[in-house]
C-alpha cells in the first residue's frame, strides 16, 4: 500500500499479531527472535520475510525503513535506540521504556534524526473508542465529570511486571486522551498473592485540577473477563466494553440526574448503541505507523504521548510503594489563587468558589452554594444548596450548612457545630417550604458543638460559647453561653472579654452600648 516495508523484533502473542498485519498490508520483509524453533515456524508461514537471530544483524539490514518492537518492556529501551541509531523508524509495543528520564532522551533522539516514533497503545485507534471519543467531543455526554476504568481477567500472569504497568497503560492513554490533560496526582494500592514484590492486582485513582476524577482497577487474578471504559458526563454516561461483541460494545445512556427540591432525582434512560467502524484496531494501528512515515507526520501515539502516560504511571508505581498519594511529575503548577479542591471532596455544578479557599476531605458543596475567597472548610463538611459563605471564613470538621444560612465574611463555626433549618421537624412530616433563615454577622465566633436554632440571627464579632444553644438573637459584640444561651458579657473585634470600660485589652480599642449591642468608637 505505502511502498514502506517494516521488520518485526519479538513473536511471542503480541509480536505474532504484528506479523500477520503487517504481511496482510504486504510490508513484512523481515523478523528476528532468539529461539530457532519459533524462527522456522515463522519462515513458514512467512517465506517472503527473511529471518534473523541475531539483533545486531537485524538492525543493520538496510532492506527495510521500520522496525516494530513487540518484546519484554524492559527491554524497549535499549532496542528502541538500537533501531533508531540504526536510522529506523520505531513503532515500539507500550510502555516506550520504564524510565521517564529515559523516555525523554529517547523522544529527543527521535526528533533530532527526524524518524517517526510511535508506541503502542492500541485502543487509542480502536473504532469504538474514536465514536466515544467524537460522543464526547460533540457535547452528547455534557461536562465530563468522571472516568473508570476495569481492566480484568485470569491469566497472562508476569514476573517481571506487575498488573499496573502490564495492563494500565491501555487505560491510561484512553482517560489521557479524552481529558486532554494529565492529573496533578494519583493514589495506588495493589495485592500481592503469587510472586513476591510483583502485585497482582492494583487500584489507581487520579485526581485533576478541576474536580475531575478517574479510577482504574487491573488485575489478572479475575473470575471472569471484564474490560470496561464508562464515561459519566452531566448529560450522558457511555460505556465502552471491549468483551461485548457488534451494537453492545459501545452504549450511550442518556440517563438523567437532576433535583425534586432538595432531593436527587434520577431518570433512567434505555441504552442506545453508538454506531462505529467494526474493523480490527490493531490493522487501523499498523497502517497508520506506515501512513506517517510515507508522509512524515506525526503518530496520534507519539513519543510525547508515551512519555505522558509513562509519567502517569511511574507516580502510581511510587505510590504503591509508598502507601501514600504521590504528585504527577511535571503536572502544571498549583496557580497562586485558585482554590484547592481535595479530591474527595464532591462540589456540585453551580457552585461558585472563590481565590484561594481551600476545600478539604469528604466535603460536599451542593448546588447554588457559593463560597467566597480565602476560606477554609475543614474535613466532612457540607454545605447546600443555596448557602452564601462570605470572604475570610474557616468552618472546622463536620459542620453542616443548610439551605438559609448565610455566613457574611470572616466568620468562624468551631467543630460539629449545628444549624437546624426547621423549628419543629418531623420524620415524617414534609416541611421544606418552612425553612427559616440564619444569618451570621461578620466576624463571629461559633464554639464547638453549639446549636443555632434557625430563624435567628448572630450580630457581628459575637461569640457564642462551645456547647450553647441558641434559640434567640445574639446582639453584635454579644458573648453567650449555656442552655439556652443567655449573654453574660461582650468581646471584642479580637475575641478578647470586655470589662465595665468597654476596652479590648489586646487592641485598646473603646466601645459603647447602644441599639442592638456594642458600637466601636475608637
Amino acid at each position: 500500500m505505502s511502498g514502506i516495508s517494516v521488520g518485526v523484533i519479538g513473536s511471542g502473542y503480541w509480536g505474532r499479531n504484528h506479523l500477520r498485519n503487517f504481511h496482510a498490508l504486504n510490508s513484512l520483509v523481515a523478523f528476528c527472535d532468539s529461539d530457532d524453533s519459533v524462527i522456522d515456524g515463522l519462515a513458514g508461514k512467512y517465506p517472503g520475510a527473511k529471518p534473523y537471530a541475531d539483533t545486531e544483524a537485524f538492525f543493520a539490514d538496510p532492506g527495510f525503513d521500520g522496525v516494530v518492537i513487540a518484546t519484554p518492556s524492559v527491554t524497549h529501551g535499549e532496542l528502541v535506540r538500537r533501531a533508531l541509531g540504526a536510522g529506523k523508524h520505531v513503532f515500539v509495543e507500550k510502555p516506550l521504556c520504564l524510565d521517564p528520564d529515559e523516555a525523554r532522551s529517547i523522544g529527543t533522539l527521535a526528533e533530532k534524526l527526524e524518524l517517526t516514533l510511535m508506541v503502542g497503545h492500541l485502543l487509542l485507534y480502536h473504532p469504538a473508542f474514536r465514536a466515544l471519543k467524537g460522543a464526547l467531543e460533540s457535547g452528547r455526554l455534557g461536562t465530563l465529570r468522571y472516568i473508570y476504568s476495569n481492566r480484568l481477567s485470569l491469566g497472562k500472569i508476569r514476573r517481571e511486571e506487575n498488573a499496573l504497568w502490564s495492563f494500565a497503560p491501555h487505560d491510561l492513554s484512553m482517560i489521557l486522551n479524552l481529558t486532554g490533560k494529565m492529573p496533578r496526582s494519583v493514589m495506588t494500592c495493589g495485592g500481592i498473592y503469587l510472586s513476591p514484590t510483583v502485585a497482582d492486582t492494583t487500584l489507581a485513582y487520579l485526581n485533576f485540577d478541576d474536580g475531575l476524577q478517574a479510577h482504574i482497577f487491573v488485575s489478572w487474578l479475575h473470575p471472569f473477563k471484564d474490560h470496561k471504559l464508562v464515561i459519566v458526563g452531566s448529560e450522558g454516561m457511555a460505556v465502552f466494553d471491549d468483551v461485548q461483541e457488534g451494537p453492545e460494545k459501545l452504549t450511550l445512556y442518556r440517563h438523567a440526574v437532576g433535583w425534586d427540591g432538595d432531593l436527587p432525582a434520577v431518570s433512567k434512560a434505555a441504552g442506545e448503541p453508538i454506531p462505529y467502524d467494526p474493523k480490527e484496531p490493531l490493522a487501523i494501528e499498523c497502517e497508520h505507523f506506515l501512513d506517517c512515515i510515507a508522509e512524515g507526520t506525526r503518530p496520534l501515539s507519539d513519543a510525547a504521548e508515551g512519555l505522558r502516560v509513562l509519567t502517569v504511571l511511574d507516580a502510581c508505581q511510587r505510590s504503591l510503594m509508598s502507601g501514600v498519594p504521590e504528585q504527577v511529575s511535571g503536572a502544571p503548577e498549583q496557580v497562586e489563587g485558585q482554590p484547592v479542591i481535595h479530591p474527595t471532596a464532591v462540589v456540585d455544578e453551580g457552585v461558585e468558589i472563590g481565590e484561594g479557599s481551600k476545600i478539604w476531605l469528604f466535603c460536599h458543596l451542593i448546588r447554588g452554594t457559593r463560597i467566597g475567597a480565602r476560606c477554609v472548610l475543614g474535613q466532612n463538611v457540607m454545605a447546600g444548596p443555596d448557602v452564601s459563605v462570605g470572604d475570610g471564613c474557616k468552618i472546622q470538621n463536620n459542620v453542616s450548612l443548610f439551605k438559609g444560612v448565610i455566613l457574611e465574611e470572616e466568620v468562624f463555626c468551631g467543630p460539629s457545630c449545628v444549624f437546624t433549618n426547621v423549628m419543629t421537624p418531623r420524620a415524617f412530616v414534609e416541611r421544606k417550604d418552612e425553612f427559616l433563615p440564619t444569618r451570621v454577622g461578620r466576624g463571629a465566633t461559633i464554639g464547638a458543638n453549639a446549636t443555632v436554632v434557625c430563624g435567628n440571627s448572630i450580630g457581628r464579632y459575637a461569640m457564642i460559647g462551645a456547647g450553647a444553644v441558641v434559640t434567640g438573637d445574639v446582639p453584635d459584640y454579644g458573648l453567650v453561653v449555656g442552655i439556652p444561651a443567655r449573654r453574660i458579657g461582650w468581646v471584642s473585634r479580637s475575641g478578647d472579654r470586655l470589662g465595665s470600660g468597654l476596652v479590648c485589652p489586646r487592641t485598646g480599642e473603646r466601645y459603647q452600648e447602644g441599639g442592638e449591642g456594642l458600637t466601636l468608637i475608637e
